[in-house]
Formats: structure tokens, C-alpha cells, sequence
């Protein structure tokens, strides 16, 4: 499958709890941090949470 980098680029303050424990969940924690995961339905189930706070690069 296809890999997909992610970039925190917005706060998870004044988030809910369920989008704080996606980012968790995807290993993001600061802005400007960036994780490289493997392209599938649970990986764009778990973008679409946080589409507002992350920017995707090769989807």
C-alpha cells in the first residue's frame, strides 16, 4: 500500500476528547510534527476526525 505523510498543523486545544486521542493514536503531539503511516480505511476514518488540524501528502 501506498505510504502517507502527516503534518500537525493546528492546536488540539479546545478539541474534543475523540479528536485529541485520534491525533494520540496517529503518534502526532506538537505542531510541525510529522508521521509517515500506511494508506487504508481505518488510516482515512482517522484523517477524517482530524482533517481540520493535519495536513495529508500522497493520498
Amino acid at each position: 500500500m501506498a505510504k502517507v505523510k502527516i503534518r500537525q498543523i493546528r492546536s488540539n486545544i479546545k478539541t474534543n476528547p475523540h479528536q485529541r486521542k485520534t491525533l494520540e493514536a496517529l503518534g502526532l503531539s506538537k505542531i510541525g510534527s510529522t508521521v509517515e503511516r500506511e494508506d487504508g480505511p481505518q488510516l482515512q476514518g482517522q484523517l477524517r476526525i482530524v482533517s481540520h488540524l493535519v495536513e495529508v501528502e500522497g493520498s
